[in-house]
């Protein structure tokens, strides 16, 4: 290691330090793609900060532009072995399954330059690429019902008739992963502070059932599924729509001049780190650098 490198993860430490103490918990960041692949290398950081572990809490500092939602539900088990309250900081954007995987803890803190993005899972076609499985089942919906009206060019037919049926009903099945995992993590999780009605005038004070709880984790999970609504799986959703079109509780610490502070002095030294190393993963936490 450099003199350089040890400089850095001075800096880093200093200031990941600084975090635990504003919220009283284990800082475990996390920078790139969510990959099946990475689990194991997970494993063994994350075990690596649990072991040193001062509290129960652990906040995930998250920054990614999405990945394997199956990675994910792996990773939330994981996370639960060792710790029993988990937040997620949004210091920039985590988006298709890292959105997934913030809705696993009980708070997510983003200010007014944090994003999430639609649940659209990633998914591996023929020729390797990653590519968004809503936008092929959508399409192929499209051909099917011109077809039903007798409107399907031949053009478009001949796409219909080349697609791998397999293949679809592989994509229906990590989306149906994404909306299940989604509404049981919202539910489990997320909701399991909201005991009474503060929003709704007509059961203002009144206690949550567990079937409210479900009807709202449908309804979000409908919402940040559907690509009619956000037309682009690379779509970044602001605190403020998350707050008032979907209705989502979020820890908004834009107006909060000393966490910003102690949150982006963090995140932009490993931004500027990674970028300037070209790793396609960063882990921080106590004990790992």
């Amino acid at each position: 290691m450099s003199h350089l490198d040890d400089a850095i993860n001075l800096v880093l430490r200093e200031r990941r330090e600084k975090l635990e103490r504003h919220f009283e918990g284990d800082i475990f960041a996390y920078y790139g793609e969510i990959a099946v692949g990475w689990l194991p290398w997970f494993r063994a950081k994350l075990e690596t900060v649990a072991d040193k572990r001062r509290t129960n809490r652990l906040v995930v500092v998250l920054n990614t532009p999405g990945g394997h939602v199956e990675a994910v539900e792996r990773m939330v088990e994981m996370i639960r072995r060792y710790y029993q309250e988990v937040y997620f900081l949004v210091p920039n954007m985590a988006m298709s399954a890292g959105t997934i995987f913030c809705m696993s803890g009980e708070k997510i803190f983003m200010d007014y330059s944090s994003a999430l993005g639609p649940i659209d899972p990633q998914v591996q076609s023929k020729d390797g690429t990653w590519v968004p499985a809503l936008g092929y089942l959508d399409k192929f919906s499209e051909f099917v019902d011109k077809s039903k009206r007798n409107e399907l060019s031949s053009v478009e037919f001949a796409i219909a008739q080349n697609q791998d049926l397999a293949l679809l009903r592989r994509y229906e099945q990590s989306r149906d992963l994404s909306v299940s995992l989604l509404k049981q993590w919202l539910v489990q999780y997320k909701f399991k502070s909201w005991t009474h009605h503060r929003t709704c005038v007509n059961r203002m004070g009144q206690e949550v059932t567990h079937e409210e709880k479900q009807e709202r984790a449908e309804e979000i999970a409908r919402q940040l599924g559907d690509n009619g609504i956000w037309h682009s799986h690379g779509r970044m959703i602001g605190i403020e729509t998350l707050q008032t079109k979907l209705r989502l509780e979020i820890e908004d610490f834009t107006d909060d001049r000393n966490l910003r502070e102690i949150v982006n002095s963090y995140h932009d030294v490993i931004a500027d780190y990674v970028q300037r190393q070209n790793w396609a993963l960063f882990v921080d936490g106590r004990g790992i650098n």
